[in-house]
């Protein structure tokens, strides 16, 4: 692991945890012991959860740059794993652009460490919950061009952010072109209440972020201005599955609604 001096290591944190929750080694044993406990006796499905939510963000990225989109602002993207974006796009084009933006302090080392020599690609640390300190950083300045299609991705990270807070969010998408993309998925207590009152309950109780599952309406209500790209709002295994997808688990169990809309 890349150093990173003053980090609390004792509790439990929210990209930590996903990391290991995909096979990742950017965590701690208290990250470890949260992930396994919420295997254990909140939702057996937490690694689930984790890797159909990336498995969905890599095929979002791939649709997107189907559609001729080459730029990517990926909000609260963790800490870096197989399979990131830039990773995704630049395979395909390797002059796609890639701006993460995250604030937890592990994933911004790592991901700055990972992209070294990557000219296309970079990472703001600022809380996405303050567009304007990501959309006005100099990274932001360098690597994107809003007068041409972007796609926003905001996958697995509206969870975090309150009803309260999401009209802020608002300002992402007012600065998009035509032609953009806006990515989400999100937890939901549809079809799984108990489980996700678990999971509520743990987060706010064990972590420094604590979650809000949202309905399929208040899902589909994120991409008001946009149309919705079939399959619609679905959850995270459904939407435009792959044969390489992970799989054993019924797709409600992934937890999370998904979609994609173009404007």
């Amino acid at each position: 692991m890349v150093d990173v001096p003053g980090v609390d290591c004792t509790t439990p944190n929210a990209a930590r945890i996903y990391d290991y929750d995909l096979g990742g080694e950017h965590n701690f044993e208290a990250d470890r012991a949260a992930s396994e406990e919420i295997r254990r006796t909140v939702a057996p499905t937490g690694p689930f959860i984790a890797r159909a939510n990336r498995a969905f963000l890599q095929r979002a990225v791939r649709f997107c740059l189907d559609q001729g989109i080459d730029q990517f602002l990926d909000l609260g993207s963790g800490i870096p794993t197989v399979g990131n974006v830039h990773e995704i796009a630049q395979a395909r084009n390797p002059r796609a652009r890639v701006l993460y933006a995250d604030v937890e302090p592990v994933a911004v080392a790592h991901t700055r460490h990972l992209l070294e020599g990557n000219a296309h690609a970079g990472i703001v640390q600022a809380d996405v919950r303050d567009p304007e300190a990501v959309l006005g950083s100099p990274e932001a300045a360098r690597l994107l061009d809003f007068s041409r299609p972007v796609a926003l991705l905001e996958v697995a990270v509206l969870h975090y952010i309150t009803r309260q807070e999401q009209a802020g969010m608002r300002r992402y998408r007012d600065v998009l072109a035509p032609g953009s993309a806006v990515v989400v998925s999100t937890l939901t207590a549809d079809q799984r209440e108990e489980e996700a009152a678990r999971v509520e309950r743990f987060f706010a109780e064990k972590t420094a972020a604590p979650v809000t599952c949202r309905t399929a309406d208040e899902v589909r209500e994120l991409f008001d201005g946009t149309e919705l790209v079939p399959p619609g709002i679905v959850w995270t295994p459904q939407w435009r599955p792959d044969p390489a997808d992970p799989n054993g688990w019924e797709p409600n169990r992934a937890g999370c609604w998904a979609g994609v809309g173009l404007l």
